[in-house]
């Protein structure tokens, strides 16, 4: 596995500096029920890393000091480290948005009979991966019987209210191309994905997002392996729009891995880019009375990734 990729330019992509923070974004641990091909994280059933109870404490503490607006969790299947429910319920007790990044087969798991409601009860927003709405797409890209169980899940999410406009239960699905090309338009692709679900299977969501796969990691690795990273990263070059600059999410984020350090963005944190360029990773400890507005972003050529086309963050589609 390539940790390090040889096009990760340090000098191309244009400097940028941080706004006000708003959205602390931590990866509670990398086991995962499931192992996608397209995974920045190389999450699975075999990892074990996960984040201790001293750092859950400290990722606390940091919400309260800093007036974080929203935790957004993810993995590997958050839902799997034993002090999810925990934070979750911290969080929201001190008025913190929470979004679970849920690949909605865990909801199908053995012990996860209660995860639904819970998530339900503390109105926790849910972006769940369906990189497609045809079976064979989606099995494809994630594994054998996934989209039947992501169906699923997606129907006993409904039936708790999540999906629908006159509830305050937010429910947003995710794309990811299948190979090295940009997202189609998130609004047409929307539609398409609301029409099909709803006429296929009754089911209904709240927006779609569409995510630009990343260079890095697992997906990176793939591209070499095909002789497809060169075109690849000239397509997400040449598509570099300036004005999607302003938007991206690491102006506003920060992004702390399953031991407490913390990053720019996850993608940053997957390629262990420390903050501020600097020799070693920051640690939460050390941020919790620290503004960092107006710092540097650590950037390398992936961030094209970002900026590319309609742009691409953790919230979808950066412009029309």
């Amino acid at each position: 596995m390539h940790d390090t990729l040889p096009h990760l330019n340090k000098m191309n992509f244009p400097a940028i500096k941080r706004g006000d923070l708003d959205t602390l974004q931590i990866n509670i641990g990398l086991k995962c029920n499931q192992q996608c091909v397209h995974c920045h994280v190389n999450s699975s059933p075999k990892r074990t890393e996960m984040m201790s109870v001293e750092t859950l404490s400290l990722v606390k503490s940091f919400l309260i000091k800093n007036n974080i607006q929203t935790l957004d969790i993810t993995g590997g299947a958050p839902e799997l480290h034993p002090g999810f429910k925990d934070l979750v319920s911290y969080a929201t007790e001190n008025n913190v948005h929470v979004i679970d990044r849920c690949n909605l087969t865990i909801l199908s798991e053995p012990g996860m009979g209660d995860l639904a409601q819970f998530l339900a009860k503390n109105e926790v927003e849910i972006v769940a991966s369906l990189p497609c709405y045809e079976e064979k797409n989606v099995d494809q890209q994630r594994g054998k019987g996934v989209f039947e169980k992501s169906i699923f899940g997606l129907k006993q999410l409904n039936s708790l209210g999540y999906g629908k406009a006159e509830t305050n239960l937010v429910l947003s699905l995710v794309y990811n191309p299948q190979g090295p090309v940009l997202p189609p338009a998130q609004d047409e692709l929307e539609k398409a994905y609301k029409k099909e679900l709803l006429q296929k299977y009754n089911i209904e969501f709240n927006q779609l997002f569409t995510i630009c796969n990343m260079p890095i990691k697992r997906f990176g690795s793939t591209l070499i392996s095909n002789n497809q990273l060169s075109d690849y990263m000239m397509l997400l070059k040449e598509s570099y729009r300036s004005k999607n600059l302003e938007n991206i999410m690491c102006r506003q984020l920060i992004s702390v891995d399953w031991q407490g350090n913390v990053y720019d963005c996850d993608f940053n944190q997957m390629l262990g880019l420390n903050m501020q360029e600097s020799d070693a990773p920051m640690h939460i400890a050390e941020l919790i009375n620290t503004n960092i507005n107006g710092h540097s972003i650590s950037v390398r050529d992936h961030c094209y990734g970002c900026t590319a086309g309609q742009g691409s963050s953790c919230s979808g589609a950066l412009a029309s």
